[in-house]
């Protein structure tokens, strides 16, 4: 556990972030590798984790209809993959698929929600790291949509 929670310490989401909440946020974590081309959520799923790339690159995508699968953010290391787990209902909104290895500590969703709210100090924190991510790929997708459909005058 040791190993994981210097991770968390390094990575650039929880820069900052106080040891003791390191430490608590470090008990809801677990290492994952994923192949190219393999899925670590899809579209509709249970949000149940988020991850935090060590290594490789993710792309978002969203299903268009006619046109198939449509990047609207790639993703790298020292990244966030997974919002959807804050918002009830707690379902993946897009799909996130592993363009090259992908190494990444995975959050445990119920587990870290559950320590957010038994303490709202550290519940805020994570809000406030979460929010900018979150605007960041509703103005990617936004954008992606201008290019697909084009923006009208």
């Amino acid at each position: 556990m040791e190993g994981l929670e210097r991770f968390i310490g390094e990575h650039p989401f929880f820069a900052g972030l106080d040891a003791g909440y390191r430490q608590i946020v470090s008990g809801c974590t677990a290492n994952v590798r994923f192949e190219p081309g393999q899925y670590l959520f899809h579209e509709g799923e249970d949000a149940d984790r988020f991850f935090l790339l060590r290594h490789g690159r993710v792309a978002l995508e969203i299903e268009v209809p006619g046109r198939g699968a449509l990047t609207f953010q790639t993703v790298s290391e020292g990244e966030v993959v997974g919002v959807s787990w804050l918002i009830p209902p707690y379902r993946w909104a897009y799909d996130a698929r592993a363009l090259d290895l992908v190494r990444a500590i995975a959050m445990d969703a119920a587990c870290l929600r559950g320590k957010c709210d038994a303490d709202p100090t550290l519940g805020y924190d994570m809000m406030k790291r979460f929010l900018p991510i979150l605007v960041d790929r509703l103005q990617a997708t936004r954008m992606q949509i201008m290019d697909v459909y084009g923006a009208s005058d």
